[in-house]
This record gives structure tokens, C-alpha cells and sequence, in this order.
């Protein structure tokens, strides 16, 4: 019987583990996310933002990993929904976002969604601790 390794089977692959793990953490964000009316990509811009309360749009896609093609529908959905506005910066060619106090109040509704989330993923604090490091690692831009 020959084992040899075969690099396109499913579950050799790195990527497939990865891709479905966080479309099940993201998943269970949906019932806690849901009261606020924010999707999981909102929310966490929105996290960006209670850290930040303003920046510039460009900071803000490299802060979350968005790129200005997705990034800007969003901010205008949240715009719109009063949690965000938008203005020129100093040199009138970026663009800023802040937080509206709408925007700035929702951070209180929100403050239990992380311990949430923790209790319904069954990791030890060790092994959530293993994962958020392996996962900043995969994060770094290799140059």
C-alpha cells in the first residue's frame, strides 16, 4: 500500500481548517450581532473605531484587512445608519471616518460580545492563546 503524500486532498490542505473555522466563529457572532443590526465585518470596524474613535480610511482598511473596495460600501452603510461620519482630512485629499455618538454609545451595547463568544468556543485559555498567536503569525506580511 503506498501512502505517499498527496498535496490536493482536501484534508492535506492548511488553508480548508483555516477558512472553516472562522466562517463557524463568525457564525456564531450572528445572534449577538443581530440586536446591534451589524454584520460581522461591520462589527468589527466598529471594534476599529471604539479603539481609534476617528482615523483615516486608508489606516482603517490596513487596521482591519479590507481593501477600499469593500471597505467603502461598508462605511456608508454604517454612515447611514448614524453610527459613523465621514470628512476630508487636513490635506483634503484622504478621506476620514469617526464615530458618531450613536456610533460611540453602541460600544456599550456591545461590551459582552467578546466574553460571548469565548464561552461558546470550546478552547481552553491555552489553546485560545495557541490559536490568536498562529494566527497573527499567518497574518505578517512576509516581505
Amino acid at each position: 500500500m503506498d501512502e505517499t503524500f498527496d498535496p490536493l486532498l482536501l484534508k492535506n490542505q492548511l488553508c480548508f481548517p483555516l477558512y472553516a473555522a472562522a466562517k463557524e466563529v463568525i457564525r456564531r457572532y450572528e445572534p449577538f450581532l443581530k440586536p446591534l443590526d451589524l454584520t460581522y465585518t461591520q462589527y468589527i470596524v466598529m471594534l476599529a473605531l471604539w479603539e481609534k474613535r476617528e482615523c483615516s480610511v486608508s489606516g482603517l482598511g490596513e487596521m482591519v484587512y479590507l481593501d477600499s473596495g469593500t471597505l467603502s460600501p461598508l462605511l456608508d452603510k454604517l454612515v447611514r445608519k448614524g453610527l459613523l461620519e465621514k470628512r476630508k482630512g487636513e490635506d483634503g485629499r484622504s478621506r476620514i471616518v469617526a464615530l458618531t455618538p450613536k456610533g460611540e454609545a453602541m460600544k456599550n451595547e456591545a461590551k459582552d460580545i467578546p466574553m460571548k463568544i469565548g464561552s461558546c468556543l470550546k478552547l481552553s485559555p491555552e489553546e485560545a492563546k495557541t490559536v490568536y498567536t498562529v494566527c497573527h503569525r499567518l497574518m505578517e506580511k512576509g516581505e
